[in-house]
């Protein structure tokens, strides 16, 4: 007897049937999928609203079956809160890099997040400017070579990289903040769970949830897709180490 095929395995509900234009071994594909799954999970497809920054993350109303608005460099924050105290019911997530988030949109992310703005932000941290070339980004690791350290980063010139989450789980405002990364499988199933507490802590009206994931950027790096998900362990974790930096405890009623 013919054994009958079962399906395991599909694209998210919440993202669109359209191939990824991302080179081949970034990591922003698997954030997506992740950020999608995580919406399908909790159903709130319907009124799930997303910001994307400017950078490798425009793209985001091409794969999300949500209404998603373009922001200004580094405004997301600023339109997320615009949107969020209009729409109150929204369920709103912005998608921002590492160049757009930590350098241009420093004031707008440290400013949402101790106000305890209610939305979700998703960091992506691949130490660089991945879509304009490479260039050095505030998360530049001491000694990695960029379009305009051709020398390596150096303390004494550009000072040392900004670890962003440790600063936002110091602030008042934030709820959840969380450092997760997707080189390999445990990584990812944690980094999973930390998207989807993220949206639930937004949900129960807790304030600010940020999630920074660790991403691989092998065409900047000058890396093939495995020697980046290698440097990612070696060189980005010890830096930036993986985990809960804080979670505020939801009340019972919640």
């Amino acid at each position: 007897m013919a054994e009958i095929a079962r399906k395991v395995f599909s694209k998210p509900k919440s993202m669109k049937d359209k191939p990824f234009h991302f080179c081949p071994g970034c990591h922003h594909g698997i954030v997506h999928r992740l950020v999608g799954e995580a919406i399908d999970t909790l159903g709130i497809r319907e009124k799930t609203i997303g910001v994307a920054s400017v950078g490798c993350s425009v793209f985001l109303y091409d794969y999300f079956d949500v209404d998603v608005l373009e922001a200004p460099h580094g405004r997301a924050p600023a339109e997320a809160t615009a949107i969020k105290r209009v729409l109150p019911d929204s369920v709103v997530f912005i998608y921002q890099g590492d160049g757009d988030l930590a350098a241009i949109g420093t004031a707008e992310i440290i400013h949402a997040a101790n106000r305890g703005e209610n939305f979700t932000v998703i960091f992506i941290n691949n130490a660089n400017y991945g879509m304009t070339g490479g260039q050095m980004a505030p998360t530049t690791l001491l000694g990695m070579k960029t379009a305009t350290s051709p020398y390596g980063r150096d303390f004494r010139r550009e000072g040392y990289p900004i670890k962003m989450s440790e600063i936002i789980a110091q602030l008042e405002g934030s709820a959840f903040v969380a450092r997760g990364a997707v080189n390999k499988p445990a990584n990812l199933n944690k980094t999973k769970k930390y998207i989807l507490k993220a949206f639930e802590y937004q949900i129960k009206g807790m304030g600010f949830s940020f999630v920074e994931v660790l991403s691989a950027c092998p065409t900047d790096w000058g890396m093939t897709p495995v020697e980046a998900c290698e440097f990612i362990e070696r060189e980005m974790i010890p830096y930036y180490p993986l985990g809960i930096l804080k979670e505020k405890k939801v009340p019972d009623h919640l």
